[in-house]
């Protein structure tokens, strides 16, 4: 009994939480862009300022993070440093150099009865993002939901919980300054799954989920939310080098979208090789892989070049290792790399490499994920580096969004009619 009546107040605070936010979500959607643009910088110099607090915060994470056996790949996405102190602020930034897409009217056009017909972007109302290990998404989110009108509800794991508030407060600080409500950027002061699941029923108070983390967590609150998800299960990204690649080009895709950074969702997974080229590429390939210390799953015509590769099964050509393990195949044709594509792909980022102009082309239309490269590296497949400014998630599923989100994916369109008089059917009062 003392337990539900706990729950039943747990949930009433989240209500009024939830509440304020979208009440302070129309403060910031009055807000014109120079009053925004505004807010974003003095966040950024805030957190360059508070460099000390946050990296104490953060500190006590790593230690609890290394306690806990967290993967390497986790403990990668919680750490901070002066660096990435400063990417953050960076990032705020950049979103503040964007247009404002908030009023933005995309098309007009004329109907036979006279009425001008609009669409006109507004933002979203409340974005609430579920989040595990990468505190940074505390400082893109706010930025991004922010500049288009939105307020957001910060739902961090408990890996990265003194980080995240360290952040927060951090903006929240800035907003009051500005004489913004802070509840625009509201972070949940629990990580009890109960508390997230009272927050994914609250349809009438939050307008968009955006879970980011790992593949259990976001089919979870795919399948307990009452309210709309963005859904991005897991990145299983290809490099297809073709018969007719450029091998140092196609070796430099293959390293820096494997190697650089193997813990995120844009890394390579797996490499697929025209058996044409497949000596000459893999024997090269090979050396630069076991240098960076990389395990290779290879099929058997694979181990037949590399003797030292470990055998591949299904399953590894359907995983995202998020680790220094790569899988190869080598394919009899162009044909044989797509379908593997289809059967295997994730619609994350898909990557071949070739000279034949023709072959790129019909790479682009046969492949539909969504980011799909030609010569260039998986590790592109990102918000920032696509002109998006800082990324709020990635959707794999189509709907709304399609790829990297960012400033846009956060607003609406309305349509807006302007007319002299025109009614549907005959006026009720005629003119004497």
């Amino acid at each position: 009994m003392a337990q539900q009546i706990e729950q039943e107040q747990q949930d009433t605070e989240l209500v009024a939480f939830a509440a304020a936010c979208k009440k302070a979500s129309r403060v910031v959607a009055g807000l014109d862009g120079a009053a925004k643009d505004r807010l974003l910088r003095d966040m950024a110099d805030r957190l360059v300022a508070s460099e000390v607090d946050i990296l104490a915060a953060n500190g006590i994470d790593m230690d609890n993070a290394r306690e806990n056996g967290l993967s390497s790949a986790m403990i990668d996405r919680l750490a901070l440093s002066t660096e990435r102190i400063a990417g953050m602020a960076d990032a705020l930034r950049e979103v503040a150099a964007l247009p404002d897409p908030v009023g933005e009217v995309t098309r007009m056009w004329r109907r036979p009865n006279g009425i001008e017909v609009g669409r006109v972007r507004i933002p979203l109302g409340v974005i609430c993002m579920i989040y595990e290990s990468r505190p940074n998404v505390t400082v893109d989110a706010a930025g991004l939901c922010l500049k288009a009108g939105n307020g957001v509800i910060l739902r961090g794991g408990k890996e990265a919980f003194h980080t995240n508030h360290a952040l927060a407060a951090v903006l929240r600080a800035v907003l009051n300054e500005h004489g913004v409500p802070g509840e625009a950027v509201s972070l949940v002061p629990t990580t009890d799954r109960a508390a997230m699941n009272t927050l994914l029923t609250l349809e009438s108070l939050i307008d968009l989920v955006i879970p980011r983390g790992g593949e259990g967590l976001i089919r979870y609150v795919a399948k307990t939310s009452q309210i709309p998800v963005i859904k991005h299960y897991k990145g299983v990204c290809h490099l297809y080098v073709h018969a007719d690649a450029e091998i140092d080009m196609a070796l430099n895709l293959l390293i820096d979208g494997k190697a650089s950074r193997p813990g995120v969702c844009n890394a390579l997974e797996t490499l697929l090789v025209h058996r044409d080229i497949a000596p000459r590429f893999l024997e090269r390939a090979g050396a630069l892989l076991r240098e960076k210390g990389v395990t290779v799953r290879g099929c058997a015509e694979t181990r037949d070049l590399l003797p030292w590769a470990e055998p591949a099964d299904e399953a590894d050509y359907d995983a995202e290792f998020l680790d220094l393990i790569l899988a190869v195949r080598v394919v009899d044709d162009y044909d044989a790399a797509v379908a593997h594509i289809h059967r295997f792909g994730s619609d994350h980022t898909e990557v071949i490499c070739t000279r034949d102009y023709r072959v790129s082309r019909a790479f682009v239309r046969d492949v539909n994920a969504s980011v799909v490269m030609v010569n260039a590296s998986s590790r592109f497949s990102d918000g920032g580096q696509l002109g998006l400014g800082a990324e709020i998630g990635i959707s794999t599923t189509r709907l709304h969004a399609y790829g990297p989100m960012g400033l846009v994916s956060l607003t609406t369109q309305k349509f807006v009619v302007f007319g002299d008089g025109q009614t549907r059917h005959r006026a009720a009062i005629e003119s004497k």
